[in-house]
């Protein structure tokens, strides 16, 4: 703090005998510029980058290093199926209303004691000109060799006596996770932990220098930043640059022997996200929107309003699409500063926006579903303009301001994303 700068009563700083300039201003205040600057960046074309637009009005998290290490959080598994055939028949009785019966499936860890399981494709009980329910069974241990221990709670009648026992589950039959269910005087029940998974992404130092003979000038007005052609020119220019980074980077650092110095490169969110979606393009009907629309909002724990960000071909192939009750189309929603065609389904509402990143990079026929809920934008170094004096140091008779962000993306529950390629 200089002689002129006097402190407040409320931790603030307040400029005494001297005009305010925008050096007490990076003293004082270091974000108001920052915070400015970036405000305005986001009114630069953000239909050519909807990915760095939706992340500039995000999540944001500041990053201590150009390496960040992050947790991904899935949820637990709530189906399986019948690994191995069960017979069925008595079990063990252990009471009037449990008889115990030992089940192998293909994950027997997702099951906890107190839990209870439906069974959607077998029939239970079923009383005298009712319709019989699904059975349900009720998980009271692990098996001593494998499998879970299980009672079933509604056993169907088998044979010609009226006995109820466990039927038959085949090979392959599915198995859901349902609540558990507790006694009046349990107050407690077998411990549940979410273990987030490890990852890491890097920052990359994304650059563009401007150099103009007004530049001096314009840049003494920070706080009233307003952009000339070139500069809007550089930075859109910057921003398609950092947009491709961001959806099909790869994560890397590389040693440059000439500057002695290594190099970050950021990954991608289209290798983040861990499940992939086949849309066939040609001759697409609503059935297949429908299937898009149950993939992308069915076995995650996203949200019911997702956005698609399109290539033209795929883009061509939704655009040709009749609509009718099951999927309505045709309105227009401005969000985040970029306007999307709305897809509404009863599964969720697709928010849908071309891109021609995707034609540049190969993927015309492809596109990408995020959640804008759980997506996270690490930044070490904030997007900053910094003004160099080229004129005094001798280089070149001019002044220049370079544009700087070291920044990366992630997914936070890479479950509620995921990738779309078009099959011609």
């Amino acid at each position: 703090m200089n002689e002129n700068q006097v402190p407040g009563t409320a931790g603030g700083t307040h400029v005494a005998g001297a005009p305010l300039t925008t050096t007490q201003i990076e003293q004082a205040s270091p974000e108001l510029l920052r915070n400015d600057i970036d405000r305005r960046i986001v009114k630069v074309r953000p239909m050519s980058t909807p990915i760095d637009q939706l992340s500039r009005c995000g999540n944001i998290r500041r990053a201590d290093s150009m390496t960040v290490e992050y947790y991904s959080v899935d949820t637990k598994a709530t189906e399986t199926t019948v690994k191995e055939t069960y017979p069925g028949g008595e079990g063990q009785r252990i009471s009037d209303d449990i008889a115990l019966h030992v089940i192998k499936t293909d994950a027997d860890a997702i099951f906890d004691v107190s839990e209870t399981i439906l069974v959607p494709d077998v029939a239970g009980y079923a009383a005298e000109g009712e319709e019989a329910m699904p059975l349900v069974l009720y998980v009271t241990g692990k098996g001593a060799g494998g499998g879970i221990e299980v009672s079933a709670v509604n056993p169907p009648v088998v044979g010609m006596e009226g006995e109820r026992h466990m039927p038959r589950l085949s090979k392959g039959v599915r198995l859901v996770r349902m609540g558990r269910a507790a006694t009046e005087l349990d107050v407690q029940t077998p411990q549940f932990a979410a273990l987030p998974r490890k990852a890491r992404n890097n920052c990359q130092i994304f650059k563009m220098q401007v150099e103009q003979s007004t530049l001096a000038r314009l840049a003494g007005k920070e706080v009233e930043w307003s952009l000339s052609d070139q500069e809007e020119a550089a930075i859109i220019d910057m921003r398609l640059g950092m947009e491709k980074s961001f959806i099909f980077g790869s994560p890397a650092r590389i040693f440059d022997t000439t500057k002695n110095e290594y190099i970050y490169l950021t990954g991608g969110i289209w290798g983040q996200a861990p499940r992939n979606h086949k849309l066939k393009l040609e001759g697409m009907t609503e059935n297949d929107l429908v299937a898009l629309c149950s993939a992308a909002f069915t076995g995650n724990n996203g949200s019911k309003r997702k956005i698609l960000i399109a290539g033209t071909g795929l883009m061509e192939a939704l655009s040709k699409l009749e609509h009718s009750k099951v999927i309505r189309s045709g309105e227009t929603k401005v969000k985040w500063g970029i306007e999307f065609k709305e897809f509404v389904s009863n599964f969720g509402t697709l928010y849908i926006v071309h891109s021609e990143i995707f034609d540049q990079c190969g993927h015309v026929y492809d596109g990408f579903v995020v959640d804008p809920n759980y997506i996270t934008k690490y930044v070490h170094v904030p997007f900053s303009a910094e003004r160099l004096d080229l004129r005094r140091s001798g280089q070149r008779n001019t002044d220049a301001v370079v544009i700087t962000e070291a920044s990366c993306l992630v997914l936070r529950y890479p479950n509620a994303h995921m990738r779309v390629t078009g099959v011609l």
